[in-house]
């Protein structure tokens, strides 16, 4: 096959990009493909069609034609909770799949992948790396935070304040109030969830302007951003610079660095080792926990605090400046470079304006990072917890195991009171081939947050959270219970230890009797076809990225 244009494929293509009135003379430009994930569904990807020709102005002056590649944008939210949430991770690793598709395809010399959320983020990067031409990214910004009779509101509200409207706490016109409030403008929700996370990744790995990760959707900064990274395109075009010359293992570090300073998602755990395994790098839980020791928290917002969100965060002087702490401190490596520059120069662009919102490494929030990485008899490959969000006096947990089979079981039975302080409530079959696709297990939470027993209760299970869960809430249980994993042996009563703090997960139940419970299990088999069904037989476990594309040739 051809890798580069001849005369006659070239004429080829040409005949039907005349056939959209695009002039001789302008086919002969460079083709920068726009691969975006706008949409009227979702309304972190709804702010792209504001900026396409703009960013499509600033790359013809450089001598190029930018051409828009329209491809699936997703929000998690449109679907908690709902059938439709098995396809929200799998849904990264087909994101990925169609960037290299679209950018393989049409021969592109170079792209600005556009997105915002959740999955969208790190699929586009994912299928970036593989393709390895010129590329920058430019994401959507955050949404304003919500307002409801003085209170700071996000999405995540809306479930909590359904609980207590259940249980009588409260109203119907409160409810709903908060329910028309909590997402006021378009954008990333506005705390520090996933989208936001990876959002960060995205700057961090330095694919996106300085200050893009915190910056306010359908500001007049974000619309400068969005210029920027099509002048840089460009330059990188001119210069031959592909994402391969730039990103290496201390990228990867250096977003989990970042990661623990801030109390970022759980989902980075899947994200982080899938992305660096596009281009042969390693990162694991194992290096999540190592990091985690070396990196305090000194950053939250909600939910790691109770009203900062990323308006406060980027007042503060956001991602720039937690960078900058971090590179006094030695707490990251300063050298790595990226699209715009490296670390340090991201460091000594920012300010830290706002010492309360953003702490200094000497005077942390918690002395380690936000995320740990639990062990023992019921994870024996690992279990994630978001510690940043955990009461400390949580932090060690013990109580007994009410067990169900699927989130929706344990949904309706704390609606119903049956599950009180001092459990251990076990959600199994919901990890990335027993679901399939590993949902989140935030609509429970969010149950138990509007109830009250945010600290009171523990969850563990092997699906995985939003990064606006709160609570004792430990998953990625790894080998998920679908595998055979001790998750699936658990049975009522059974007594569950967790210790944050020395990094434990156990139960007390005898590797004997595990033997002897295993020889009598049968794995609960929940109905899949088309993609997921795909998805359950092709992917890794939560351990490693939970992904088609662990291996490489």
């Amino acid at each position: 096959m051809i890798r580069e244009w001849n005369e006659e494929s070239l004429d080829h293509r040409n005949t039907l990009l005349y056939a959209m009135g695009i002039s001789e003379e302008d086919a002969k430009r460079p083709i920068i493909g726009l691969v975006n994930s706008w949409n009227e569904m979702n309304p972190g990807h709804f702010p792209f069609k504001d900026v396409i020709a703009e960013m499509k102005e600033e790359i013809y002056r450089a001598g190029g034609l930018a051409l828009e590649l329209p491809i699936t944008g997703i929000c998690d939210g449109i679907c908690s909770n709902t059938p439709g949430d098995r396809y929200t991770l799998p849904a990264r690793d087909m994101v990925s799949t169609e960037v290299e598709t679209v950018a393989e395809l049409n021969m592109l010399e170079g792209m600005v992948i556009m997105a915002t959320c959740d999955k969208v983020v790190p699929g586009m990067l994912m299928g970036a790396l593989r393709v390895n031409i010129p590329t920058v990214m430019f994401t959507g910004g955050y949404m304003a935070a919500g307002r409801y009779k003085g209170r700071m509101l996000t999405l995540t509200h809306t479930k909590q304040a359904y609980a207590a409207y259940i249980a009588g706490d409260m109203s119907e016109e409160d409810y709903k109030g908060i329910v028309r409030n909590a997402c006021p403008t378009p954008g990333a929700c506005p705390f520090m969830g996933t989208a936001n996370t990876m959002c960060a990744m995205a700057e961090v790995l330095g694919f996106t302007p300085h200050g893009t990760a915190s910056c306010r959707s359908q500001t007049p900064r974000w619309h400068e951003l969005a210029r920027a990274a099509a002048r840089q395109v460009m330059e990188a075009w001119k210069n031959k610079v592909r994402p391969s010359d730039i990103i290496g293992q201390e990228s990867f570090e250096n977003v989990v660095r970042y990661m623990m300073a801030t109390g970022g998602s759980t989902n980075s755990v899947l994200h982080i080792p899938a992305l660096a395994r596009q281009v042969g790098c390693d990162i694991t839980p194992e290096t999540f926990d190592a990091i985690s020791r070396q990196v305090p928290v000194i950053s939250t917002i909600y939910p790691n605090h109770p009203t900062y969100t990323m308006e406060e965060f980027e007042a503060a002087g956001g991602l720039g400046a937690v960078v900058k702490e971090l590179a006094k401190a030695g707490k990251i490596d300063a050298s790595a470079k990226g699209m715009f520059g490296t670390i340090a120069d991201k460091a000594a662009l920012a300010e830290n304006k706002n010492t309360e919102v953003i702490h200094t490494v000497e005077n942390p929030i918690h002395e380690q990072g936000g995320l740990a990485v639990l062990h023992g008899n019921i994870g024996t490959d690992s279990a994630i917890v978001k510690f940043s969000a955990v009461d400390p006096a949580a932090w060690k947990f013990s109580g007994p195991a009410k067990c169900y089979d699927s989130q929706d079981d344990a949904w309706h039975a704390i609606l119903r009171d049956e599950i009180v302080a001092g459990d251990v409530v076990v959600i199994r079959y919901e990890g990335p081939k027993g679901s399939p696709g590993m949902p989140h297990m935030e609509t429970f939470m969010a149950a138990v947050l509007g109830k009250g027993l945010g600290s009171r209760i523990a969850l563990v299970s092997d699906g995985r959270f939003s990064g606006a869960t709160g609570g004792l809430a430990i998953g990625h249980v790894s080998p998920e219970a679908y595998e055979g994993g001790n998750l699936a042996l658990l049975r009522n009563g059974d007594m569950v230890h967790i210790d944050i703090e020395a990094r434990t997960l156990t139960v007390e139940v005898s590797d004997e009797e595990f033997n002897a419970r295993k020889a009598l299990w049968k794995p609960v088999v929940k109905p899949a076809t088309g993609w997921l069904r795909l998805d359950r037989k092709e992917c890794t476990s939560a351990h490693r990225g939970a992904t088609v594309y662990w291996e490489r040739d």
